[in-house]
């Protein structure tokens, strides 16, 4: 497996963001989930390294409350549609003028989110996202806000117990993660339209957790929908789900 290597720069707020990098060749930049890092979700699995072989240079930042990038608390660290602004400050930092940009859940949402406001990636990817999820994300970041909330009363059993297990298991910053969450609104139509490049909407056969990835992909203007194995917390896991977005960002 190849090594990927890490990078910092500053947001215009002053917070400080990490990226990790992997190969070479046309950039693509790849958004991690909620409560997840990029080591987790493109790193331990080897799916960076099958996109990687494809001929491609990975820039796979920790979003902001995530990974090694920083944790301000301050809620003014955290306005509406911060992630998406800092993906666009990573693309100016870094000089990009030709990439492609997707995520995996909350990485998918920011993508949906960046390119609605203007990025114009040559290729995009919607992972573990369907069409109600990126519409609900209202009533979504309250199911775990509420989470956070009982992160220490929580039993097996309770719908929130796998998520704060996971939540525990990355050793989230509550104090960052409530203000973050709270910059999320739902999505909107004028971003879905915007998507006028090629797109891949790749979500797990038992994942329901973000609604129909196959509705997702027929409300855009240029989708292909893949089905990977597992739930939406196992699919980001198997070989598959690297695979199918390795071969689609290779095609012509």
């Amino acid at each position: 497996m190849t090594e990927a290597t890490s990078h910092g720069f500053t947001a215009s707020d002053g917070v400080e963001l990490v990226w990790h990098e992997m190969g070479q060749g046309r950039p693509v930049i790849l958004l991690h989930g909620l409560f997840s890092s990029a080591e987790m979700n493109w790193i331990k699995f080897g799916h960076a390294d099958a996109i990687a072989s494809e001929g491609f240079r990975l820039i796979m930042p920790d979003l902001r409350a995530h990974g090694l990038s920083g944790k301000p608390h301050d809620e003014d660290c955290y306005p509406d549609g911060i992630l998406a602004r800092d993906v666009g400050e990573l693309v100016a930092h870094l000089k990009l003028d030709e990439f492609d940009l997707g995520g995996f859940s909350l990485g998918a949402r920011t993508t949906v989110e960046a390119v609605g406001k203007g990025l114009r990636p040559r290729k995009a990817v919607i992972a573990g996202m369907g069409l109600q999820g990126l519409k609900g994300w209202a009533r979504r970041k309250r199911f775990f806000l509420d989470a956070i909330d009982k992160v220490d009363t929580s039993e097996r059993g309770d719908p929130h117990w796998l998520a704060i297990q996971f939540m525990k298991t990355m050793k989230v910053d509550s104090a960052a993660a409530a203000p973050l969450l709270h910059s999320f609104s739902d999505g909107e139509d004028s971003w879905l339209e915007a998507f006028t490049m090629p797109t891949l909407v790749v979500i797990g056969s038992e994942d329901d957790d973000n609604g129909s990835g196959e509705d997702l992909a027929e409300a855009l203007p240029d989708a292909t929908y893949r089905q990977v194995p597992g739930t939406h917390m196992s699919s980001v896991t198997k070989p598959k789900f690297g695979a199918e977005i390795a071969r689609f960002l290779a095609s012509p």
